[in-house]
């Protein structure tokens, strides 16, 4: 029998809901914090990541068809505007999506979400350029 669209499962119960999720940010920033090539984008977060860890946590969260524990925090969470003090074009864009693809294999996430994630994961980085290369 075929699952229909409303039966299919979201991507936060694909990925293992809330405590998979944190196990993803948390893979995430250390990378962020430890890996050289990430540099330029570390640069752009503040000298401690708990914040930022929460933040991205509680967005990914609702954006992954979870709680939407972000935007009862804080409201919408208007991502273009929010990231508009910061310089990002291709470079950082191409860090932030090769940090995310480097801890989603670390966490063991499936490999076809996975490429599915990345996929999304792009279209929102390349989204958020606000220099030019």
């Amino acid at each position: 029998m075929t699952e229909t669209l409303d039966n299919a499962p979201s991507v936060f119960e694909l990925v293992g809901g809330e405590a998979r999720v944190r196990e993803l940010i948390d893979r995430f920033y250390d990378l962020m914090d430890l890996e050289p090539e990430f540099a330029g984008i570390r640069a752009l977060h503040p000298p401690t990541l708990e914040g930022s860890r929460d933040k991205f946590f509680w967005f990914l969260c609702g954006w992954m068809g979870g709680p939407d524990h972000y935007v009862s925090r804080f409201g919408h969470p208007r991502l273009r505007a929010r990231h508009m003090p910061y310089a990002i074009g291709g470079s950082e864009r191409d860090q932030w999506l090769r940090c995310m693809a480097w801890a989603m294999e670390d966490v063991g996430l499936d490999e076809t979400l996975r490429e599915r994630l990345l996929t999304s994961f792009f279209q929102t980085a390349d989204w958020m350029r606000n220099r030019p290369d």
